[in-house]
């Protein structure tokens, strides 16, 4: 809400000088000479600064306006406080009674779906009911999702695990044969020796010299 104050361009607390300061150049600025081709808004402007002059230029007019305007301003905060509340109250009202429409035709639906009605029945009983296509679009499809989800059947059980002494059983028996079985007899090893195992150039000439006395093959 604009106030004298805000017509002259002044604070609430500007002295009597600073108020006719800022008149003479409110004036200059408005007058219906200066304004060629918009005389009407500067006329009406030029008045309303004549206006708020008057009344604050003079200490005794100046007292009531600030009282009367402080008066107007709680009542003005007051009203608007009462509004807001309301508004809100209204939402409240609105929102809750669109939830419960929801409930309602949600509810409706699945017992439709219940005595065995297809998809489209939903969706048309929910049309009946004056819910927008959309919304009914909605809710027959959920509705009829969980309907047909309930219907299907349940998973097979997992096969159980084979017996644990049937699975370790045939591993233990070639174990067995195993220990039954004889070794075989080992080859004689050929006598180590300790300047052909520490000198690597002596290892051939070893090995020939026992191959021909025993005929062996390595």
């Amino acid at each position: 809400m604009a106030t004298l104050y805000d017509r002259l361009g002044v604070r609430e607390d500007a002295t009597v000088d600073e108020i006719k300061a800022a008149y003479r150049k409110a004036v200059m600025k408005w007058h219906p000479d200066r304004n060629a081709g918009r005389e009407e808004q500067a006329r009406a402007a030029f008045l309303e600064i004549k206006e708020a002059y008057t009344i604050l230029s003079d200490p005794l007019q100046r007292k009531v306006y600030d009282a009367v305007y402080a008066d107007e301003m709680r009542r003005w905060d007051r009203q608007q406080e009462h509004e807001a509340r309301m508004k809100t109250e209204r939402e409240a009202q609105a929102q809750a009674a669109a939830e419960a429409s929801y409930a309602e035709l949600v509810k409706m639906a699945m017992r439709f779906a219940e005595e065995g009605h297809n998809r489209d029945v939903l969706f048309g009983v929910l049309l009946g009911r004056d819910c927008d296509v959309p919304l009914a679009t909605r809710i027959a499809n959920s509705v009829w999702a969980l309907h047909e989800s309930r219907k299907a059947p349940a998973p097979a059980p997992a096969p159980a695990p084979a017996n644990v002494a049937e699975t370790e059983a045939p591993a233990e028996e070639p174990a067995a044969a195993a220990a039954a079985e004889p070794a075989p007899a080992a080859e004689p090893e050929p006598p180590k020796d300790e300047a052909a195992a520490q000198d690597p150039r002596h290892s051939g000439v070893f090995n020939s010299l026992w191959h021909s006395f025993f005929g062996l093959r390595s």
